[in-house]
């Protein structure tokens, strides 16, 4: 006959009591190993703290050059594409050129009719500069004749009259040449001016870098100041963290930096604290908070800090203005 189950209990288990269930070796070899993991891990990180202030509040930041039309005018060209490279002075968009040429041209030759209108009025004083010294001669003359009785006085009184009047016509013809001359002063400025403008037809790239948010396509009328390419500068890019206030009485200008961009992971840039913003983050916001009104709320505030790269960044390992970075300040 089978035992009872309770039966075959009570042998295997003779003191009565089940067996508890304790952990064998490798258990506790494993928690063991956890444990001292954990404790280096922690212990590591605590001595980091020590030596680096952190923070994950950082973005790359470089030259945004916006570029703008300074006249308004139709898009005849579009030289570039977007995020393509251009150097310094490379040609971006050109606009219509023919009315800004016909200007140039009126310009210019009204600036060679005041310029004729110089000669004249130059000749013009020339011709009355003579007579006014031919009537001033013929004055004195008579003068003397007059003292001798040998013409009468009013041969001399009409004398006179002529010299006064040449000499009247003289001054005229010397106010008229005066504003020729300025004339040609101004129709020089309006050439220039002319020709500027026209030179504004060509749109060139600032500096060197890469083109972004293109905003204009050919056959387009554009007005002056409206933006049309923004350009991201390639010659500098640096790192603003924004540094909780409690951290910023170890981080000084110099220090070393490891920079850790979340586009690459497991890659470290080197750099240095070049500066300390004079104000906080919300100072610089659309709305500043005002304090001194309404319920206060201590709110613990952010210092920008700029951080610039001490060595070249690896062109496998391209960098764009906007990326997230963290940044670990070497204070000790």
């Amino acid at each position: 006959m089978e035992q009872p189950e309770s039966k075959k209990m009570a042998e295997n288990n003779p003191s009565g009591k089940e067996k508890l269930n304790t952990p064998g070796p490798l258990r506790m070899v494993v928690i063991g190993i956890l444990l001292i993991a954990g404790l280096i891990w922690g212990g590591s990180r605590l001595y980091h703290s020590f030596l680096y202030v952190e923070t994950d509040n950082a973005q790359i930041a470089g030259d945004i050059y916006t570029i703008i039309s300074r006249i308004p005018g139709t898009v005849n060209v579009v030289a570039v594409k977007e995020n393509q490279h251009v150097s310094k002075g490379d040609t971006l968009i050109i606009l219509d050129i023919p009315d800004y040429q016909i200007k140039r041209d009126m310009a210019e030759a009204a600036l060679q009719n005041a310029r004729a209108s110089v000669l004249a009025a130059e000749a013009n004083a020339s011709a009355a500069a003579a007579t006014e010294r031919k009537l001033g001669a013929d004055l004195r003359r008579n003068s003397t004749l007059r003292r001798q009785e040998v013409i009468s006085q009013s041969e001399l009184d009409a004398i006179r009259a002529g010299a006064e009047a040449s000499s009247a016509q003289h001054s005229a013809a010397a106010g008229q040449q005066k504003a020729a001359a300025a004339q040609v002063k101004l129709k020089e400025a309006e050439l220039r001016n002319a020709e500027l403008q026209l030179s504004y037809t060509t749109i060139t790239a600032p500096a060197s870098g890469n083109v972004s948010k293109k905003n204009v396509q050919p056959g387009q009328y554009v007005a002056p100041g409206q933006q049309l390419i923004a350009l991201v500068g390639s010659s500098e890019l640096w790192i603003v963290a924004n540094f909780k206030e409690t951290q910023l009485d170890k981080i000084t200008p110099g220090l070393p930096v490891i920079i850790k961009v979340d586009a690459y992971s497991g890659k470290e840039f080197k750099g240095k604290v070049e500066s300390l913003s004079s104000g906080t983050g919300a100072q610089f916001a659309l709305l500043p908070p005002d304090n001194a009104s309404g319920n206060f709320v201590k709110v613990t505030q952010r210092i920008p800090v700029k951080i610039i790269f001490t060595e070249k960044p690896d062109k496998n390992y391209p960098l764009a203005a906007g990326m997230n970075v963290v940044v670990e300040v070497k204070v000790k």
